[in-house]
């Protein structure tokens, strides 16, 4: 996806949503996100703090939540060079109890996390459909907030901020995964 049409999608979700004070990021599960230099993140709009505060509130939320997979996607194959920088809050924000979007969060996190697994370069299918892995570095860089944040993440997995039935097996052995690709599924 383009970055006009990335563009575009924040523009409109600000459009509509105008007069939140998306500006100020003071919740807890954004502690940190004014302090990001999203400018210099290549594709990045300006928007995205406000974004990440919309997706905390019950009504903007619903509509947040899509401008924000735009950015963080480049197709439905890659990740773009914003999810790494959006890691840290989208972690957070999945284990905040009355969020709206709180079970589409989770699942953009479990997309973040395959998404951000190596490719064996040996595998022709696997590179044919999501490239080599020295050709998307933002895989790695996923990987290495996920590591980054791993307290935050095994919090999140093990305690019990998901109550039953928001997170798969599978997808919760995903998560802990994109922390240690070595691990193996359950």
């Amino acid at each position: 996806m383009d970055a006009a049409v990335k563009e575009a999608a924040v523009a409109r979700f600000l459009r509509e949503y105008p007069d939140r004070g998306w500006a100020v990021c003071d919740h807890p599960a954004l502690l940190g996100c004014a302090d990001v230099d999203w400018s210099r993140i290549p594709g990045c709009p300006a928007g995205v703090p406000a974004l990440l505060q919309g997706l905390l509130d019950e009504v903007a939320g619903p509509a947040a939540l899509p401008a924000l997979e735009n950015v963080l996607m480049n197709s439905v194959f890659h990740v773009s060079a914003v999810m790494p920088a959006v890691l840290p809050f989208l972690i957070r924000l999945a284990a905040v109890p009355d969020i709206a979007v709180r079970s589409d969060l989770v699942e953009l996190l479990v997309v973040a996390a395959e998404l951000s697994l190596p490719v064996d370069a040996g595998d022709e299918r696997q590179v044919l459909l999501f490239g080599k892995d020295s050709d998307h570095p933002e895989r790695e860089w996923c990987r290495a907030a996920f590591a980054a944040h791993v307290s935050d993440l095994r919090a999140l997995l093990e305690g019990r901020a998901l109550p039953d039935g928001l997170i798969s097996v599978d997808d919760r052995e995903c998560l802990l995964r994109a922390v240690d690709p070595q691990r193996c599924p359950s």
